[in-house]
C-alpha cells in the first residue's frame, strides 16, 4: 500500500530525472530511499550532520553512508559548523540551503524529504497552539517549489511496518524523545492525551489541514499581487504567504512587525530592508517589494579589447562598429548606447571600492557610490549592475547612464548593447 502511494505521487506531479532524497537515516526516509531505489527510480541520498549530537551524529551518517554503499545509491554528506546556532529554527534553514545544494550538485529539479501523515497532524496542531493563523492551519505542503513531500499521505505506523518487513535497521536518534523540544513534546505528552478524546486525532487534524488548504487557495485567488496595493488586511495575508513560501517560522508579533515596517517606508524612494533571517530580507520602497537574498560579490572581469560579442555571466555584451546617426538616441534606461571612441580598451566589471564617473553632461568626476544614489538604486542592487571601465572610470553603467567621456560629440563610432542570453 505505502509503495503505491509513493509511486501515486509520482505520477500525480509527473516527476522524472534523478531524484535527491533528503536522507537522516530513520525510520522516515530509509523507507522512503528503500522503495525509491527498489521501484528502480534515479535516486541521490544526501544527508546533513547537525553536528549536535557527537559521537551519535558520526554514527549516523555512517550508517547512511553504509546502507546507500550497500544499495549501490549515490551519496554525499556534509556536517555543519560550529558556527550555526543550534535551534531549531537555524538548522531547518541550513538544512533546506543544503538540499537545494546538493539538487544543484545531482542536476536535479526535485528534492524528496520524508514528511508523514502524523508529522502533517504534529504540525497543525503546534500552529494552532503557536496562533500563526489560518494559513498555518494547512500544515506541511504537498510540494512547494523543489521539495516534494511522498509520504504525506502514509502513516508513521504504515511507516515502520514497511522498515520491519523489508528488514530494515534504521537510525534511533535520541534527540526525538526530548520533550525539552516542542514538537517532541506535542507527540509525546499532548497527543497522547487527545486521543483519550478523540482516538482519531491525527486524522481530524489532517482533514483540517485540508479543508484549510482549499479555504486558503480560494483566499488567494482574490488577493492583489502588489503589497503595496494592497489593505492592511490583505497585506497580512500576503505576508503569511512569504513566510511559508521560505519555510519560516512566523506568528502574528512577526507579522505584525513586518506590516507595521511596510507602512513606515512604503514612500521611500530608495528603499528599505527588514531582516527575514541571516541571509534573507524583505525590501520595500515606493515602487516595488521583494524578498532579496545575501549575495557573494561578483569579481568577475574580462577585458574588451576589439569588436565583437562577449559572455559574461548570464548576460551578453556586444560592441559593434556604426557610422549611422540614430533618429533617436536610446534612453538611460536601455541597455543600449552610441558612442564615439578611437580606441577600444576597456573591462566588463561589476562595482569595487574607488569607482567613479563623469556622468553625461557633467564638468567632472563624481563617486559611482553618490551617482548610484543619486538614480534611488537600491543597495542590493548595485552589486548586480554591470559597468564598462577604464580602470576605476565607469565609462557605462548598463541600464543607468553613459560617461561623457564616450559621448557623441560628432558622429557614433560604435553601438554597445547588454542582454540576458
Amino acid at each position: 500500500m505505502i509503495v503505491e502511494k509513493v509511486k501515486d505521487f509520482i505520477k500525480k506531479y509527473n516527476l522524472s530525472g534523478t531524484f535527491v532524497v533528503a536522507f537522516s537515516g530513520g525510520y522516515d526516509s530509509m523507507c522512503l530511499l528503500d522503495i525509491l531505489n527498489k521501484a528502480g527510480y534515479d535516486v541521490a541520498a544526501v544527508h546533513l550532520n547537525h553536528n549536535w549530537r557527537g559521537k551519535e551524529s558520526l554514527e549516523d551518517a555512517k550508517n547512511c553512508r553504509e546502507f546507500a554503499e550497500k544499495n549501490n545509491i549515490k551519496f554525499y554528506s556534509e556536517t555543519l559548523g560550529n558556527e550555526i546556532e543550534k535551534t531549531e529554527t537555524a538548522a531547518r534553514e541550513a538544512r533546506y540551503e543544503f538540499f537545494k545544494r546538493c539538487a544543484e550538485r545531482f542536476n536535479s529539479k526535485v528534492v524528496f524529504t520524508a514528511h508523514n501523515f502524523d508529522d502533517n497532524a504534529e504540525t497543525v496542531l503546534y500552529r494552532i497552539i503557536k496562533g500563526t493563523g489560518t494559513i498555518g492551519l494547512q500544515g506541511i505542503a504537498e510540494h512547494r517549489d523543489i521539495f516534494y513531500r511522498p509520504l504525506l499521505g502514509a502513516t508513521r505506523e504504515e511507516i515502520e511496518k514497511y522498515c520491519r518487513l523489508n528488514e530494515l535497521t534504521p537510525n534511533v536518534d535520541s534527540s526525538n524523545y526530548n520533550t525539552n523540544y516542542k514538537r517532541n513534546f506535542i507527540r509525546h505528552k499532548i497527543l497522547p492525551i487527545l486521543r483519550e478524546i478523540n482516538p482519531k486525532v491525527s486524522e481530524a487534524l489532517n482533514t483540517l489541514s485540508k479543508i484549510a488548504q482549499d479555504d486558503n487557495q480560494l483566499i488567494d485567488n482574490y488577493l492583489p499581487a502588489n503589497l503595496l496595493e494592497a489593505s492592511e488586511i490583505e497585506q497580512k495575508r500576503i505576508i503569511y504567504k512569504i513566510l511559508t513560501h521560505y519555510n519560516l517560522d512566523y506568528d502574528k508579533k512577526k507579522i505584525d512587525n513586518i506590516q507595521k515596517f511596510i507602512q513606515e517606508n512604503r514612500n521611500s524612494k530608495s528603499g528599505k530592508k527588514c531582516s527575514l533571517t541571516d541571509n534573507l530580507w524583505l525590501f520595500v520602497s515606493s515602487t516595488k517589494t521583494e524578498v532579496v537574498r545575501k549575495k557573494e560579490k561578483n569579481s568577475a572581469e574580462i577585458e574588451i579589447t576589439h569588436t565583437g560579442i562577449y559572455d559574461f555571466g548570464e548576460y551578453e555584451f556586444s560592441i559593434e562598429q556604426t557610422d549611422i546617426m540614430p533618429e533617436q538616441y536610446p534612453k538611460d534606461s536601455d541597455f543600449k548606447a552610441f558612442i564615439e571612441t578611437d580606441v577600444i580598451n576597456f573591462v566588463l566589471r561589476h562595482r569595487k571600492d574607488g569607482d567613479i564617473i563623469a556622468p553625461l553632461g557633467s564638468s567632472g568626476t563624481q563617486k559611482l557610490k553618490k551617482y548610484l544614489n543619486e538614480k534611488k538604486i537600491p543597495q542590493h542592487e548595485k552589486d548586480d549592475i554591470v559597468l564598462l571601465c577604464d580602470k576605476n572610470e565607469v565609462l557605462w553603467a548598463a541600464g543607468l547612464g553613459l560617461s561623457d567621456r564616450l559621448k557623441v560629440v560628432n558622429k557614433p563610432t560604435h553601438v554597445i548593447t547588454l542582454k540576458k542570453r
